[in-house]
């Protein structure tokens, strides 16, 4: 799909990989681009700076995601490309974990992007275009070493957006998504851990690779370039890809850990 002239909304614009985002959807020239997050000052900022609208919003509250659809359709008269960029991640304990700590991560990292498709894309099939961009996780292709909560819902949305491409793909429903490694956000101020195993990257990268990707309608998109050679990997000896992870865990297990206590 092409950019220029699109109205684009943007979710968990405040910073980091949403915030770069909205500036190379607004340098590439799409009509509006409107961006969301919950942290008021900061979407307000990069609203400010890309000369649009923010708007405050929760993803965990479904209503808000409703609240959100009609104020982008209000604006702008549609949404064309959505992107749905929210995520948390945190080292846990498995045996610890509470059903409190699964309900928050199933909310924000999975539940967030279901209710966005359930109130964008029936405009989109009305047009018969669309653009769905889901922001997931390397850890949804491969694993998440020390988070079995992020790796079981950045897997769910790698899911979910091979779900919708393989159902209304043939009906102009584009959908992509990215699936970076370790980029310089709030997330790894702290350290990018195993996720940095292949370096640190910026956020204006993966933008400009989303950029790229829907230009060319390309489903995954992958900044760091080793995880498609990790995949192959996998999909060819899958007990050998386990057998290697649980030896890159040893290396790390310290580090884990520590985080963990």
């Amino acid at each position: 799909m092409k950019v220029k002239g699109k109205r684009v909304v943007i979710t968990g614009a405040a910073s980091g990989i949403g915030k770069s985002l909205a500036v190379a959807f607004h340098s590439a020239c799409a009509a509006a681009v409107l961006v969301s997050d919950i942290n008021e000052a900061g979407v307000q900022t990069v609203a400010t700076e890309i000369k649009s609208k923010g708007i405050v919003t929760d993803v965990t509250n479904e209503e808000d995601i409703i609240r959100l659809v009609k104020e982008s359709n209000d604006h702008s008269g549609g949404i064309d490309i959505f992107c749905s960029n929210v995520g948390i991640g945190v080292y846990e304990d498995f045996l610890k974990l509470t059903n409190t700590e699964w309900r928050k991560m199933l909310d924000t990292n999975l539940m967030s992007h279901i209710y966005v498709v359930r109130h964008v894309l029936p405009q989109m099939l009305d047009r018969g275009s669309g653009y769905l961009v889901f922001t997931a996780s390397a850890a949804g292709l491969l694993s998440q070493l020390g988070s079995v909560t992020y790796s079981v819902t950045k897997h769910a949305v790698v899911s979910l957006a091979e779900w919708l491409k393989i159902t209304y793909g043939k009906m102009g429903i584009g959908v992509s998504c990215v699936c970076p490694q370790a980029v310089r956000t709030a997330m790894t101020a702290q350290g990018a851990g195993v996720a940095g195993i292949d370096g640190m990257i910026e956020p204006e990268v993966v933008a400009n690779d989303v950029l790229e990707a829907v230009e060319n309608e390309q489903f995954l998109v992958t900044p760091h370039k080793e995880v498609l050679e990790y995949i192959k990997y996998k999909a060819s000896d899958y007990d050998g890809w386990i057998d290697g992870m649980q030896n890159l865990q040893e290396k790390f297990i310290d580090e884990i850990n520590d985080v963990i206590k």
